[in-house]
């Protein structure tokens, strides 16, 4: 039997996290020594607790940790790994954007460029025959995968859509921007309207009459400073003012063009003048 003091120093784990894993039951002493008081465990609780260190260096919370080590089964364990990896596989996308944002504000202080102009033009905007799905994800960054389940139901009902570049269409209806539970509808332009199934609707876009657009070149990042180009064009133009949600198209993306370079978004904002 090992006093705690030494399955500290042999597991890596602090004394003051063993009495806590005792204290929630996650792992207790194999015996406490009833005249002193000492927890002791045993040789075969080494290897629970080198599992238990794998787990919080692979950032598994303490409650986490408890469900795995009681519901320990190698299937259980391989599925609770995977999702893991596929939390820190995002956010380290995250944190990849945010060095890539941190980048071209480096650039643009080195050129000398700390504001970025984009064109605001016109357009009147047809109504158009769509499919959609509209859900409340986690975050904006989640959207790609609103349209794998579109993309995906496209195919298996063999829905005929449109081959021009901007017969996709994502819709945000919230009215402020929202750090989580975002509402988005996606849809794609189709050629005849079919039935309803599943939470994929088949719909009319409306039509508007006066939609300011303006074309984002390269990746989705950039995306953020065409919306603060606009605030600055909707300031100069106090004439106008906003009269519905924002759609944003994708002439060019990750749907059909490899490097982030060449993205083509354009973004959509219905106007009326006051």
């Amino acid at each position: 039997m090992f006093k705690i003091g030494e399955v500290s120093k042999l597991t890596q784990i602090s004394i003051r996290m063993l009495r806590y894993y005792d204290e929630l039951g996650i792992l207790k002493p194999a015996k406490t020594d009833k005249y002193t008081g000492h927890r002791l465990y045993s040789v075969e609780q080494i290897s629970i607790l080198q599992r238990i260190v794998l787990l919080r260096d692979s950032k598994f919370s303490v409650a986490e940790i408890a469900n795995i080590v009681h519901n320990w089964n190698d299937e259980f364990v391989i599925k609770e790994l995977n999702r893991k990896k596929n939390e820190i596989q995002k956010e380290i996308k995250q944190e990849q954007q945010r060095i890539n944002k941190i980048d071209k504000f480096i650039e643009a202080i080195n050129c000398d460029k700390d504001e970025i102009h984009y064109n605001v033009v016109f357009k009147k905007i047809p109504s158009y025959k769509i499919i959609s799905l509209r859900e409340i994800i986690p975050d904006y960054q989640s959207e790609g995968i609103l349209w794998e389940k579109l993309s995906k139901f496209i195919k298996e009902e063999h829905i005929e859509v449109s081959r021009q570049s901007n017969n996709n269409i994502a819709f945000y209806h919230d009215e402020e921007v929202k750090d989580n539970g975002v509402d988005i509808e996606v849809g794609m332009v189709v050629k005849k309207i079919g039935k309803n199934k599943s939470g994929f609707i088949y719909r009319e876009t409306e039509e508007i009459d006066m939609m300011a657009c303006t074309m984002v070149y390269g990746p989705y990042e950039n995306i953020a400073g065409a919306y603060e180009s606009f605030c600055y064009w909707l300031d100069k133009n106090s004439d106008y003012q906003i009269s519905g949600i924002n759609r944003q198209i994708g002439h060019k993306g990750e749907h059909n063009e490899i490097n982030p370079e060449n993205y083509l978004t354009e973004i959509q904002i219905p106007l009326i003048k006051v």
